[in-house]
């Protein structure tokens, strides 16, 4: 048998001797094939996204970001068709660079208003403001209220659905996969939902870092991530002298992280709508929150019918799948930028679909690969408890 050469040694000697020849090879690629080629006609192309507003008595500051090829230069600025001073860069924006503007304008809380941006080759770039209303600050009090929002639309509901486990135990195995089948189903409601909105929200980005596009990142990053954690949970839980107490275990968490993951999308989308105003935070919506999330409580304890899991765990499911809003809450009002909340947006989404992969197999029938009409019917009552519970949050 001859020796094996040095190439096949040290494999990974000639992986990085190709990477680098690949990398130097764009680089010359990019220097020398740019200056080649001719200068591009035609007017320049200008796109400015407004990330972010915050209202001041007697003033509007924009935050913008050109997402455009070209640099792009302010020149006045309208407000409802009126010339209004501003303060601002006195140099054009580069591409993805960000800059803050500074109108002097006295705008009247709850009016709507338009705001023109005229750059210096005469492109008209507008946004508008639904309802002007004065931006919180940041302190003890804002914290807090983001806090006790977060416990009302998380913890609490979550905490309240966890209450049926005892309730699942008395039931048979039939009935538990026909429950587990509704959890699909308000899973399935969920990761629509997130979705949508990931999209809606990434459309007001001016797409500088993707747009959309994060969306799917940020669930295909998720999906991964969470796949190889529950693979990790699974490879411990082999030795386990109870090997199906373990699994339902496992598959409880695997459920309060994804559930976890979609609360604190919500969250994200409540502190968002409250630093601008458009949250009307009544008695009613809490209700309607509070009926949406308790689902999701029955969701996190219905693989756990075999066991009696303490109460710590029981704390414990209920924090990771509802404590997350909190953290969302606080985040969106404070930042309030668009492509992190789409990112965050696709993360729950990613996670919701990782549970669905791993819950599907529970509701088939024994020792078969179907599902039985009644945990379909299950599913669909899912899908439409959701779909109702949210007109209450809508209305």
């Amino acid at each position: 048998m001859s020796a094996p050469t040095p190439t096949q040694r040290r494999p990974w000697l000639l992986g990085l001797a190709t990477l680098i020849l690949l990398v130097l090879a764009l680089i010359g690629i990019a220097l020398l094939g740019g200056a080649s080629l001719p200068d591009r006609a035609g007017p320049p192309v200008e796109e400015v996204g407004v990330e972010k507003v915050v209202l001041e008595p007697g003033s509007i500051e924009l935050n913008l970001r050109n997402t455009g090829p070209d640099p792009v230069a302010v020149a006045q600025v309208f407000v409802n068709d009126a010339y209004v001073d501003f303060t601002g860069p006195t140099e054009p924006i580069g591409r993805l660079s960000s800059a803050h503007l500074v109108l002097d304008y006295p705008w009247q809380n709850g009016q709507p208003y338009k705001v023109s941006l005229l750059t210096s080759t005469g492109l008209v770039i507008e946004h508008d403001i639904a309802a002007a209303v004065e931006t919180p600050q940041a302190g003890a009090s804002f914290f807090g209220l983001m806090a006790l929002l977060g416990t009302y639309v998380g913890i609490i509901p979550v905490v309240l659905g966890m209450l049926f486990l005892p309730f699942l135990r008395s039931v048979g195995t039939a009935t538990v996969r026909v429950l587990l089948g509704f959890t699909i189903g308000l899973l399935v409601f969920l990761a629509w939902e997130g979705t949508s909105e990931g999209f809606e929200i990434a459309d007001t980005s001016g797409a500088a870092f993707g747009g959309a596009s994060l969306v799917v990142l940020g669930a295909i990053l998720a999906f991964l991530t969470l796949t190889a954690i529950d693979q990790w949970l699974r490879g411990r839980r082999h030795a386990a002298a109870e090997q199906g107490t373990a699994s339902g275990i496992r598959l409880a968490l695997m459920i309060a992280i994804g559930i976890g993951l979609h609360n604190l999308g919500e969250g994200l989308a409540i502190g968002s709508a409250y630093a601008i105003g458009e949250l009307a935070l009544g008695t009613f919506l809490v209700i309607g929150f509070t009926i949406q999330n308790t689902t999701e409580g029955l969701a996190v304890v219905a693989p756990l019918t075999e066991r009696r899991p303490s109460l710590a765990a029981l704390a414990g499911l209920g924090l990771v799948a509802g404590a997350p809003a909190i953290l969302g809450a606080v985040i969106g009002a404070s930042a309030n930028n668009p492509e992190v909340s789409a990112l965050l947006l696709g993360v729950g989404v990613g996670a919701i679909v990782q549970v669905i992969v791993q819950i599907t197999p529970s509701v088939r029938e024994p020792g078969t690969t179907t599902i039985s009409a009644r945990t379909l019917a299950g599913i669909g009552a899912g899908l439409v408890t959701m779909w109702a519970t949210g007109l209450l949050v809508a209305g």
